[in-house]
C-alpha cells in the first residue's frame, strides 16, 4: 500500500514544478520580445547578442547537473524535474528583469 503522505508530497512537488515551468515560460517570452524589439530597432549591442547565444549552453548544463543530482539522490521524478527547471527559470527571470529596466 502507498503512503498517503508520500503521495501528497509528490503531488505538491509536481505542482511546484508546474508553477516553476509556467513562470519560466512567461519570463522567456518577455526576454524574447525584448530582444526581438532590440533586433528590429537595431539597438541590440554586440554584448547582448553574444550573451543571447552563450548563456543557453551554460543554463542547460546547470539544469542537467541539478536534475541528475536530484535523481542520483533518489528524490523522485518530480523533484528531479523541479531541480532541472529552477536554473533555467532563474536565468530567464534575471534576463527579463535586466532587459525590462529603462535605458538612460
Amino acid at each position: 500500500m502507498y503512503d498517503p503522505t508520500a503521495l501528497l508530497r509528490a503531488a505538491a512537488t509536481w505542482q511546484k514544478a508546474n508553477l516553476a515551468y509556467t513562470q519560466m515560460l512567461m519570463s522567456a517570452n518577455q526576454v524574447i520580445v525584448a530582444r526581438m524589439m532590440q533586433m528590429m530597432l537595431g539597438t541590440m549591442k554586440p554584448e547582448e547578442a553574444t550573451r543571447m547565444v552563450l548563456e543557453k549552453p551554460a543554463a542547460f548544463a546547470k539544469s542537467f547537473e541539478m536534475a541528475a543530482r536530484s535523481a542520483a539522490a533518489s528524490r523522485g521524478t518530480a523533484a528531479a524535474t523541479l531541480a532541472g527547471i529552477k536554473p533555467i527559470g532563474a536565468k530567464t527571470k534575471s534576463n527579463a528583469k535586466r532587459l525590462s529596466r529603462k535605458r538612460r
